[in-house]
């Protein structure tokens, strides 16, 4: 019994097991935190993938419309549906 109260009574385990309980739950930099800011990080690196990949294709696609202006005609008619002053533009929708 007395080496277990021996061990009780060591100021030095208790200040080492104090140390860890503060660090891992009461410090601003708990583990918690540390877990969270990890996963916030994951999230923000795939979006910055996403995005850069996302940069890449408009790129590509702007360097298209740069060389063939009849591809850019007929984005702009079919998707934003522009039309020349002369014309009427009728759009279709199928159900």
């Amino acid at each position: 019994m007395k080496p277990i109260l021996r061990g009780l009574t060591n100021k030095y385990l208790l200040a080492s097991a104090f140390f860890v309980v503060w660090m891992f739950f009461f410090d601003h930099n708990d583990i918690v935190l540390g877990l969270k800011r990890r996963q916030e990080l994951r999230e923000l690196k795939e979006k910055k993938a996403y995005y850069q990949g996302r940069i890449q294709a408009t790129r590509e696609e702007l360097l298209h419309f740069k060389q063939n202006a009849a591809s850019l005609e007929k984005v702009a008619r079919e998707k934003y549906r522009m039309k020349k002053d002369h014309e009427d533009v009728f759009v279709v929708q199928e159900k």
